[in-house]
């Protein structure tokens, strides 16, 4: 709690707040740590491995395996947040299974499983737009700034 907050509270609600912070059990930052480095980097080396079987098996370049090595990371996510098995991998690996195009299709997929009941247009579509909007607003506004800098840098070079 920020000491604002808490030159607000009565010295009964301080001393509440001392007595819970107290009892208030330890977080296992080290082994949290530990187990989102395992599952992140378990998800990379998947999609590392898939990318490779698309540049051996298929004669794709290291440009062109991106594309259905994230797609099939993606339909792996949903499949695996569809059987329930995501969630279970998520609450042991924590932020480990934010690994970006897994967790978002994750975040996608269970908003829509989670709203169909109400209908595919306004649940699930709409649920699904309310996570996703954000996500690509700030990804289209971040290219922007990035293409700009990119403009001025090349004009500055250019001098």
């Amino acid at each position: 709690m920020s000491s604002k907050k808490r030159k607000k509270l009565t010295p009964t609600q301080q001393q509440y707040q001392d007595f819970a912070h107290a009892r208030e059990p330890q977080r296992p930052i080290i082994n949290n740590c530990i187990r989102a480095f395992l599952v992140g980097g378990i998800i990379c080396t998947i999609g590392q491995g898939l990318m490779w079987f698309f540049m051996t098996y298929f004669n794709f370049d290291e440009k062109t395996a991106g594309n259905p090595t994230v797609a099939v990371l993606i339909f792996i996510s949903i499949l695996f947040t569809s059987l329930g098995f995501y969630d279970h991998i998520a609450q042991w690996a924590g932020a480990g299974t934010a690994v970006p195009v897994t967790g978002f299709a994750n975040t996608i997929a269970s908003a829509a499983l989670e709203h169909k009941s109400e209908g595919y247009v306004l649940g699930v579509g709409g649920n699904m737009f309310k996570l996703a909007g954000p996500v690509i607003v700030y990804g289209v506004f971040s290219a922007f700034v990035v293409a700009i800098v990119k403009v001025i840098i090349d004009m500055l070079g250019g001098l």
